[in-house]
């Protein structure tokens, strides 16, 4: 355990950061999932494109957040596409 107040106080603020990161990286999986879920059972075109774009826009975000590279995001998205273009052709 740290000595310094200074020290103390970068503990606390490192756990909360993993914890705020967890959290943003377990939700972008989560719907990363859904739409992958979705694809498996060939859900119609609009539940796939409305899924395709609640996962654009969570990657984003943890894009923003630099919970992720933006070129890990770019190729999660390119991935994603490629499913759903497959399918929907």
């Amino acid at each position: 355990m740290p000595n310094l107040k200074a020290s103390i106080k970068d503990v606390k603020k490192t756990a909360k950061r993993r914890e705020d990161n967890l959290r943003f990286k377990l939700a972008m999986k989560k719907i990363i999932k859904e739409t992958k879920d979705a694809v498996a059972e060939k859900a119609d075109k609009k539940k796939l494109n409305d899924l395709l774009q609640k996962a654009y826009k969570t990657i984003d975000k943890n894009v923003k957040k630099k919970t992720i590279h933006k070129n890990n995001a770019a190729r999660k998205k390119s991935k994603l596409a490629k499913l759903i273009a497959g399918l929907v052709k």
